[in-house]
């Protein structure tokens, strides 16, 4: 079972081997990543069994025992955010047959996609400091090949900025990383989490702790140095903009809780405050940002920059029950972000913009689509008994447990501004009617463009009700995960105590 481990990694980076080397049509090459995607949700499923079955897995690269060699750790929170990326990587593959023009795929559009996919699962899979780095390295590099390929001079613009900043972030991180190898000898994150509370230096520990929240506060996109991405993510093709926003906002995320729960001791360094305020501060400005925006993708975009402060309010208030709510958050918004990413390329598809007052109609024009955006953009909103519902439910019930009513009040109000955002995208794109009267509309989808771009949408939407009608799955998922994070130790023995070469 343990070989599973190694999967995630190793079969997409075999399908884009493949897909340089051997298949130039672009018709071979959305068929060759689709069958690589879907190898990769397989692995996918079968590593979550396996942790369900037999708890943590641990591969030790090369035969060298942790903490020297390259270790391999999937637990309950690493399984569980391969599982979703195999399906937003599925889905994304899928839509991009059916959007991808034939010049980028010919720059490479397909291998890249699956670069990305495998670096993002081997970030959730590493098990040393060292190697999320280099994972770190091969999203960024896959990830601005992926915003910059074919694009006119916005879409290189919001690659600039966003390769600018995530590189201040790789310094960052590279930094803390040296620094925290000298302090405790080690990068081996179960090593690590029984040597630094041992070192007697928490001002130290604290000092390099804050540097890890700044290089993953740039990744995650919390405040204040989130403007890299609703200034890049709405000019690539949506299927890129969807892969991003499901996927690259929560590495950041994900690192973040892993830091904070297993490495950093959370009673030495003192960052819980400073963590809720950035959290609440990250909520209130991605909301206020996307009220104010009038572009379909720059309101989404806005919108992850808020909800990551969502994630991060329940690594802040730390109690079991709030990061559970955290990572039951973190999946769900995966699934419904990259479906209302994916809808506001159908929106635009079909009524030639994604300015809000340059279209419209969508209702009657096309409503099965309107239908379709409805569910995740009432579940991003938290109405029940979607997926968002649960995942509000449980951050609020967790901010009540620890009496911090500001908390309580900055979720309500954060929550009611974005429904706010979800009815204007209904009013201006669905609602009124298109200001360019009939002679705006384009084809309607048909035909193998209507499997392709409707069916990952569809999918989405059946996932994001199936949780709001049966959340208990994910619910005892997401607590499982948060009991491995808030006590490593079966973590730590899983790792040092060996695993199988």
């Amino acid at each position: 079972m343990k070989t599973w481990l190694i999967a995630p990694i190793a079969i997409p980076l075999a399908t884009a081997t493949l897909l340089v080397l051997g298949f130039s049509t672009p018709r071979r090459q959305h068929a060759v990543a689709f069958a690589g995607t879907l190898a990769l949700a397989v692995a996918a499923i079968a590593l979550l069994l396996g942790v369900e079955r037999e708890g943590i897995l641990v591969v030790q690269a090369g035969g060298w025992a942790a903490p020297f060699g390259i270790t391999l750790v999937a637990d309950h929170l690493g399984a569980a955010m391969v599982m979703v990326t195999a399906v937003i990587g599925l889905a994304t593959v899928v839509f991009a047959a059916g959007e991808v023009d034939e010049p980028r795929m010919r720059f490479g559009f397909a291998p890249l996609v699956q670069v990305l996919l495998a670096g993002v699962c081997g970030a959730f899979l590493t098990g040393d400091v060292f190697n999320l780095y280099v994972w770190f390295e091969v999203m960024l590099i896959a990830s601005f090949a992926l915003l910059a390929i074919g694009g006119g001079r916005e879409q290189l613009d919001g690659a600039l900025k966003y390769v600018a900043l995530n590189l201040i972030s790789t310094l960052l991180f590279l930094s803390g990383a040296g620094l925290l190898y000298g302090m405790a000898g080690s990068l081996n994150m179960a090593d690590l989490h029984q040597r630094l509370p041992a070192l007697g230096q928490p001002g130290l520990i604290a000092a390099v702790a804050v540097l890890f929240l700044l290089a993953f506060g740039i990744k995650a996109a919390l405040f204040p140095v989130f403007s890299w991405l609703p200034a890049s993510y709405h000019t690539p093709p949506v299927a890129v903009s969807a892969l991003f926003a499901g996927l690259l906002t929560k590495v950041g995320v994900y690192a973040l809780i892993r830091f904070f729960t297993i490495i950093f001791p959370r009673e030495q360094i003192g960052l819980d405050g400073v963590l809720v305020v950035v959290a609440a501060l990250t909520m209130v400005t991605g909301v206020l940002g996307a009220a104010a925006q009038s572009e379909f993708r720059r309101i989404l975009g806005f919108h992850i920059v808020s909800q990551v402060g969502y994630m991060v309010m329940g690594l802040a208030l730390g109690s079991p029950l709030a990061l559970a709510g955290a990572i039951f958050y973190t999946l769900h918004h995966i699934i419904v972000k990259a479906n209302l990413f994916l809808l506001s390329g159908i929106s635009k598809r079909l009524s030639g913009s994604f300015e809000l007052a340059r279209s419209g109609g969508l209702y009657t024009r096309a409503p099965f689509v309107a239908v379709l955006f409805l569910i995740p953009a009432f579940s991003l909103a938290g109405f029940p008994p979607l997926s968002g519902f649960w995942a509000k439910l449980l951050l609020v019930q967790a901010a009540l447990e620890l009496a911090q009513w500001w908390v309580v009040a900055a979720l309500v109000v954060v929550g009611l501004l974005t429904v706010y955002s979800m009815t204007k995208i209904w009013a201006e794109a669905f609602w009124k009617a298109h200001p360019d009267g009939d002679a705006a509309w384009r084809e309607p989808l048909a035909g193998r463009e209507r499997v392709l771009l409707l069916g990952p949408v569809i999918a989405l939407a059946l996932i994001t009700v199936w949780i709001g009608l049966w959340p208990a799955p994910l619910f005892e998922l997401a607590r499982a995960a948060a009991a491995e994070l808030l006590d490593p130790t079966a973590y730590v023995a899983a790792v040092l105590g060996g695993g199988t070469p």
